[in-house]
């Protein structure tokens, strides 16, 4: 995770990934892929960490995708499906596998695979300069790093549709609409909204929050059967936590919880 294409910190429970390369609009290379896979692999397994804040360096861009002007001189030559599957897809497996909510603060432009680590993200609070776009098809290839998966089911098969065939940018308003950003707010209040989740998510019963992220990845695979069978075997974990015990002991005297994340 050496590397000066990401800032990786972690304060009060809170890990902070940023991407950093705001020359190139936070555009991937080799070495940011690996890093940011790394990082959120890092996140997960350290005990401290209870909630991730994802963001791109600068004002203009969240992260613009491949650098094309890196592998200009590749076209038509590398395998596509071989940079997918080693360079993004790890990154994409890493968020949703980690049982800590991940944040996107969206700064500025998603567009191509950084749109669809956005849509990877758990929730998103934008800036109202920020905007998200499927720009694959402009330059004629497919969705990747999870947009395909993410997309429809958060706006439906029509709208992903038209937003990944028409190559069309989504304002941040536009995007709270659909239901794919929780909050957009002016930019010089992003830092402050974004603290004020990540807060809430850093005292919040991390152990059960972490649940709640698996069964809804699971239901995208599983029937009512199955899900319902899950939520049993989940609550029987939850029930167990010192979390719920220290919730109920709350409630019955009267205050806030005191949650530790276990």
């Amino acid at each position: 995770m050496q590397s000066d294409t990401i800032k990786y910190t972690v304060s009060e429970g809170v890990a902070t990934i940023v991407m950093n390369r705001p020359d190139r609009y936070n555009a991937f290379v080799d070495e940011m892929n690996f890093a940011l896979a790394d990082a959120f692999k890092a996140a997960k397994k350290d005990p401290e960490v209870r909630v991730i804040v994802f963001t791109g360096e600068g004002e203009k861009a969240f992260c613009s995708g491949q650098d094309v002007k890196a592998v200009k001189d590749e076209v038509g030559q590398r395998n596509l499906g071989d940079s997918v599957r080693k360079k993004y897809n790890p990154i994409v497996k890493a968020m949703r596998s980690t049982p800590k909510p991940i944040i996107c603060r969206l700064n500025g432009v998603a567009a191509g695979a950084g749109c669809s680590l956005a849509l990877a993200s758990d929730i998103i609070i934008a800036s109202e300069n920020a905007s998200l776009i499927e720009v694959f098809v402009n330059i004629g290839l497919v969705l990747d790093s999870g947009s395909s998966f993410f997309l429809p089911r958060i706006v439906g098969t029509h709208k992903a549709f038209e937003m990944c065939t028409l190559g069309s940018k989504v304002s941040a308003a536009e995007a709270k609409e659909l239901g794919i950003v929780y909050k957009v707010v002016p930019a010089e209040d992003l830092d402050a909204t974004v603290k004020e989740l990540s807060d809430h998510y850093a005292k919040a019963p991390t152990k059960a929050i972490g649940l709640i992220k698996k069964m809804i990845n699971q239901s995208f695979q599983s029937d009512l059967e199955e899900m319902l069978e899950c939520e049993a075997n989940y609550q029987e974990i939850a029930g167990h936590s010192q979390d719920h015990k220290e919730g109920v002991t709350a409630f019955h005297e009267k205050r806030k919880p005191k949650f530790e994340g276990k």
